[in-house]
């Protein structure tokens, strides 16, 4: 009768400490999925304003690249005029009255040619601006794609580890959502980690 009774206390006793664990790990469950969720919205709302930005980025990118191109097609039209005037200037038979307004047009249009070449310049340094700080913003929005990819896998197995109590579940969990955290923060705060083969599967 004493076997039994200890046989019996041994079952409840292992029973209770079984359900002990299942209760620490739903715990622990159910506080890493709040957290993983409360950053998943975080650096969601963050990176859809960088996507906002690089969409403003690109658009006045490829505005100044167009003014330029026109900026460029002026000085073209500027210098041709001064090549055409000067062969004007040296046809024979011309009257002075003549080669002093043709040199007035020359310097005229040479001057222009020059101010073009200068407005040119000025406008691909704001077209390149524009474009480092698309990719710039690019490389933060890659770190958070990643990021809502590996909290997003983390989530997925921690609701399957609390259904099959299957602990060696929990912790792949744990290692998705400790490199979702580390590349959300980073692109957060802007630090440069950045697996460029995981960025490379997601684009």
């Amino acid at each position: 009768m004493a076997d039994g009774g200890e046989q019996g206390a041994s079952v409840v006793e292992s029973r209770d400490r079984d359900e002990s664990e299942d209760s620490r790990l739903n715990f622990l469950i159910a506080a890493l999925t709040a957290v993983l969720a409360t950053l998943l919205g975080v650096f969601n709302v963050k990176d859809g304003n960088i996507a906002q930005s690089m969409g403003q980025h690109q658009a006045q990118a490829v505005d100044s690249w167009a003014h330029y191109q026109f900026k460029n097609v002026k000085q073209h039209m500027a210098e041709n005029m001064v090549a055409t005037l000067k062969l004007d200037k040296a046809r024979e038979g011309s009257s002075e009255a003549y080669r002093a307004l043709i040199e007035e047009r020359i310097a005229h249009y040479q001057a222009e040619a020059t101010r073009y070449g200068a407005e040119k310049e000025e406008i691909r340094e704001k077209a390149e601006g524009h474009e480092k700080a698309y990719e710039d913003l690019n490389y933060r929005d890659d770190q958070f794609d990643m990021a809502e990819a590996g909290i997003g896998i983390a989530i997925a197995l921690l609701g399957i580890s609390a259904l099959t109590r299957r602990r060696w579940l929990f912790g792949v969990a744990t290692v998705f959502a400790l490199f979702g955290v580390a590349t959300g923060l980073a692109g957060f705060f802007g630090l440069a980690f950045h697996p460029d083969v995981v960025a490379g599967w997601l684009g």
